[in-house]
């Protein structure tokens, strides 16, 4: 059989790629399936667990492999948060408001504390690993909602905080990565520099991120109410506006895109003036495209190695305490004072899945 050639040989990983990430999500829909599973299948045998790599993304994609993960997942949080309503948050908004703020803190603050004593890492890893574990992602838990179907209020509750807690955990892991990579983590007593070096970190991302998220909902809203741009053009130019926001606003401060973004998707899906549902259409199809590319993609590069260093009765014991300990606290305390009942409350407790934001924010730090 004719071997591949050099150009071939990256159409075919290409082709692939796409044929099954799609299929993938195709399959899950007619057995009943959560996507990832599937995906995340497919993407370790065609990956780590053979012999020959059918898809190796460093190689296909070099130096862009990176670039093209981040801005996808920037493309993903708009359509987030194309879909969230304020009407939503009338019973829970004080919940959502604790589960990114007071709760994400308490994620990573456990999650550092288990891996420490549960797989014996060194603090500094620890502090990154629980970071990471911050982010759950709207990838994941909007299929699981519709899947489930819970209560509006506990549907509401999830996905907001699936979409907005990510801009959240990605600086958060940002800054800890940072920390450590300067040296602050070579000695415990440098990490009290680390609260002033947060707040300054997230002060400035609500800045420039917040900024760059309403002037690129304004311009999108400008153009369209004054008919500037023709209808089947206006699809792309919302696209061309995103892309361009999370770029400058990664500029000035790096992983701020995701919440300039995620704010100018809020801000679009609130307003009343402009009809933006044939941009929400698209987003998603182009979206479940990028998370079938991705998933593919990241599950591929993992390395056998890293499985067999792991302790396996440390990794159940940290998988269990982020099940059972982690996220029940977190939701118990986020909780206090609102109209949730028990079962909606322990609903909270069992939902947490890590989505593609989660896996490209980790990938970063590979």
């Amino acid at each position: 059989m004719k071997a591949f050639s050099m150009g071939e040989s990256i159409l075919a990983q290409i082709t692939l790629i796409l044929f099954l990430g799609i299929g993938s999500q195709w399959l899950a829909s007619r057995l009943r399936l959560p996507s990832i599973l599937l995906l995340l299948v497919v993407g370790f045998v065609v990956g780590p667990f053979t012999d020959h790599r059918w898809v190796d993304p460093d190689p296909l994609i070099g130096d862009l492999l990176m670039p093209l993960v981040s801005l996808s997942v920037g493309l993903i949080m708009f359509e987030g948060g194309l879909t969230l309503k304020f009407r939503e948050l009338d019973a829970i908004g004080s919940v959502v408001i604790r589960l990114i703020s007071v709760g994400a803190l308490m994620t990573w603050g456990l999650s550092l504390l288990l891996a420490r004593f549960a797989l014996g890492w060194d603090w500094p890893l620890c502090a990154l690993v629980g970071a990471i574990l911050v982010v759950t992602g709207p990838t994941v838990i909007l299929p699981l909602l519709r899947f489930l179907q819970p209560t509006r209020q506990v549907a509401s509750a999830l996905k907001w905080e699936g979409i907005m807690i990510d801009p959240v955990g990605a600086l958060l892991a940002l800054l800890v990565f940072e920390t450590i990579h300067h040296g602050l983590g070579e000695h415990g007593a440098q990490w009290t520099q680390f609260p002033t070096y947060a707040f300054m970190g997230f002060f400035w991302t609500l800045v420039i991120g917040g900024v760059a998220g309403c002037l690129g909902a304004g311009l999108i809203y400008y153009f369209f109410k004054h008919h500037w741009v023709h209808e089947h053009q206006q699809t792309p130019f919302a696209l061309m506006v995103a892309v361009s926001a999370f770029t400058l606003s990664n500029h000035f401060q790096h992983e701020s895109g995701l919440l300039a973004t995620t704010l100018m998707g809020v801000i679009l899906a609130n307003q009343k003036q402009v009809d933006v549902r044939h941009v929400l259409e698209f987003k998603e199809n182009l979206v479940v495209l990028m998370i079938s590319t991705l998933f593919i993609v990241l599950s591929a590069r993992l390395e056998l190695a890293t499985f067999s260093a792991l302790p396996v009765l440390g990794t159940l014991g940290f998988l269990l305490g982020l099940l059972v300990i982690v996220r029940p606290l977190t939701v118990w305390v986020s909780c206090l004072g609102s109209s949730l009942n028990r079962s909606e409350r322990l609903f909270l407790s069992w939902m947490a899945p890590r989505g593609i934001v989660a896996a490209a924010v980790a990938s970063v730090f590979s």
